[in-house]
């Protein structure tokens, strides 16, 4: 696929102007629903804005490409849009952005469209290119500079089917390691060398590239393929030999060989995600963020070929010895990353889990059996055991992947079997007598007394002859760490079955003044860092409360992470001249945010005006999350907002704590908010 196949000139803007980014963004999308590219237009802003959030997708040099792949795209597209005034994008280098590409991926099918995407990624970072597309009269003349630069570096259409196209072009003219085993820079078809521009430096290196550099990010469409095209064009201005590997949304393209890792100076990690890095053992490796990639690629190649740079030892941790330039994390924060790893992972089990058992009680028939309410009738019985099932996975995913993010992969299977002992609980070694709950806080502690284990099995096998060195993974880690957790979870199981079913009784034993109060509370901590630790302390808390049956605790929680996009989008909507004209565009947005309960849709308002923007909406937080508590609602799934409604507990009345608390919210902002003016 072509780029000028998914740019169509109604998708095209020229001599535009735009007085902000959200205002670029708006027309960039108006654009793109122009082509035909989408299926909902607000879903796809909102995507973009997602992506904004995580960081500006402006480039520097006057460049922007935001990008979304979501639902809402009914097909792979692009827009364009030319502003010779720029506008400001929030570039690392502070320049105004005067060529802007948004592009819209489908959020499932085929990929054909990412060569295109990673083509125009490839071409935006050559000299010239940009200044073509801005000088352009006409949309023509436009689609024409692009093809023209499409058909310089990678041929015609037939060209590509022909012969020396199709396999042997793979993924942007890249050719897979397979192709390329044994071959240095010398070796490979015509399209290998269009898309490295073999330089002498390369043909007079016969034991191959000098450097070597792998880039990768999250969304892997456009960082990706710009971050490892300014990197070989930098070593060829400089006369060194780089290859570099892209590991995009297409899968690893340009692999890199052994014979290549083997005869590397130094190899390049730029990348926001992880990558394979045992290949690397014994290479000097530098780790960076894929936009040191695009912007910083000089600098790394001269650390690389410096003779400094540390040498990597891979032994399953994810950074040791490996010369990450990051900072050390501390104690806190490495407990916070750790447990919300575990989370994470945790949630997609108790969502399913929990939805499905919420609507096994919704379609059964309670006047059959009560005692046997949820399982009466066969649908009603298959949905909740399907339920159970996967609700029961949520102490040992969480468990596993809390040791796995302390101790990479060998720390999965003790944490997960940690994570077992602690779910089915133990008599023996209990002091009381009897069954014990270790529930939530039971398998938090098998999580990381698992992980430590294994840190430390690392630490003890250390002296072992390299001969043994196969087996360390796959004997002597996991049959080791499995059986120290379990006995370190067996013997701590009772007492994390006191203090959780001291919790249990103190909440079920809260009157209805006490359960308000905790509902306010819990609701408040959503609104006040929305996404941070406080916010992220709330859901846990809920999370944990959903596994001991305490089902009021999490409809309380919800209920408060809901309230701020609403607050904020009903503020836009209804007190206008708060907001400017932008603002209320992008309050519109948070209608759909907050329903879905994604709080994070209020962060962009909060960080402009932090001292009106978070009080009034812990003020609505703490209404909905007390009134949820005091109307006795009920949640089963930690997730879902307004799309869960008949799963929960007294729909009505939880929707009017919603609603009582996203108007509160609204009415304190629009209060304490001054005219725009």
């Amino acid at each position: 696929m072509r780029i000028t196949e998914l740019l169509k000139q109604e998708s095209i803007g020229l001599n535009e102007k735009a007085e902000s980014k959200e205002q670029a963004i708006d027309k960039l999308v108006a654009l793109m629903e122009a082509g035909g590219r989408l299926k909902d237009k607000d879903g796809y802003k909102a995507g973009i804005l997602a992506r904004e959030g995580l960081g500006s997708t402006a480039i520097g040099e006057g460049i922007a490409i935001p990008h979304a792949k979501v639902e809402a795209v009914a097909e792979p597209g692009l827009a364009a849009m030319v502003l010779p005034e720029g506008v400001d994008y929030e570039a690392f280098d502070g320049s105004l952005a005067n060529l802007i590409f948004m592009i819209a991926a489908p959020a499932e099918g085929a990929d054909v469209h990412l060569e295109a995407l990673a083509r125009l990624s490839t071409l935006l970072m050559n000299p010239g290119f940009k200044e073509a597309l801005i000088a352009a009269k006409s949309k023509a003349e436009f689609l024409k500079v692009i093809d023209e630069a499409e058909t310089a570096r990678f041929g015609t259409p037939e060209e590509e089917n022909g012969p020396q196209g199709g396999e042997a072009q793979e993924g942007n003219g890249r050719q897979t390691g397979a192709e390329q085993e044994g071959n240095g820079p010398q070796t490979g078809a015509p399209a290998e060398e269009s898309r490295t521009g073999k330089n002498a430096a390369a043909e007079s290196a016969p034991s191959g590239y000098r450097v070597l550099a792998v880039t990768a990010c999250p969304t892997g469409i456009a960082h990706t393929y710009m971050a490892a095209e300014n990197l070989e064009n930098t070593a060829k201005n400089m006369g060194i030999a780089l290859k570099a590997e892209t590991d995009g949304s297409g899968g690893a393209q340009n692999v890199l060989t052994r014979s290549e890792i083997a005869g590397a100076d130094a190899i390049i990690i730029a990348a926001d995600k992880n990558v394979e890095m045992a290949r690397f053992d014994g290479k000097p490796v530098i780790m960076v963020p894929v936009a040191d990639g695009i912007h910083k690629a000089e600098e790394l190649i001269n650390r690389a070929v410096s003779g400094t740079v540390p040498v990597y030892r891979h032994d399953g941790q994810k950074n040791a010895d490996s010369g990450v330039e990051e900072n050390k994390d501390s104690l806190g924060r490495s407990i916070y990353k750790h447990l919300m790893n575990g989370v994470s992972h945790m949630l997609p089990f108790v969502i399913g889990g929990g939805i499905l058992i919420a609507l096994a009680f919704l379609f059964d028939d309670y006047s059959i059996d009560p005692s046997n309410f949820g399982k009466n009738t066969p649908l009603a019985a298959y949905l909740k055991t399907i339920g159970e099932q996967a609700f029961g996975m949520m102490l040992p995913i969480l468990a596993g992947f809390i040791a796995m993010s302390i101790a990479d992969r060998p720390g999965l299977a003790v944490g997960l079997v940690a994570g077992l002992i602690a779910k089915m609980g133990s008599t023996f070694a209990n002091p009381a007598g009897g069954d014990v709950n270790a529930g939530f806080l039971g398998a938090l502690f098998a999580g990381f007394v698992g992980g430590y284990i294994v840190l430390g099995l690392r630490k003890l096998f250390e002296k072992l002859p390299k001969s043994l060195e196969g087996i360390k993974p796959v004997l002597l880690y996991p049959v080791i760490g499995i059986f120290l957790a379990a006995v370190v979870t067996t013997f701590v199981n009772p007492y994390m079955g006191m203090i959780n079913d001291g919790l249990t009784h103190f909440l079920n034993g809260m009157g209805g003044t006490s359960r308000i109060v905790l509902g306010m509370v819990l609701g408040g901590m959503m609104s006040i860092d929305m996404g941070g630790p406080f916010n992220k302390a709330a859901y846990v808390f809920g999370t944990a409360q959903l596994a001991e049956g305490n089902f009021e605790v999490m409809a309380a929680v919800m209920a408060g992470g809901m309230v701020p996009p609403i607050s904020i989008a009903l503020c836009t909507t209804f007190f206008k001249k708060k907001f400017t004209a932008k603002e209320r565009q992008s309050g519109i947005v948070n209608y759909v945010m907050g329903l879905s309960f994604i709080t994070e849709g209020a962060i962009p308002f909060a960080a402009q005006d932090p001292l009106r923007v978070i009080p009034s909406c812990i003020v609505g937080s703490a209404l909905a999350g007390g009134l949820s508590m005091a109307f006795g609602c009920t949640l089963r799934a930690p997730h879902g907002g307004i799309f869960v409604l008949p799963t929960i507990g007294n729909p009505l009345l939880y929707l009017a704590a919603v609603v009582a608390g996203a108007v509160a919210g609204c009415l304190v902002l629009g209060a304490l908010k001054k005219n725009v003016e």
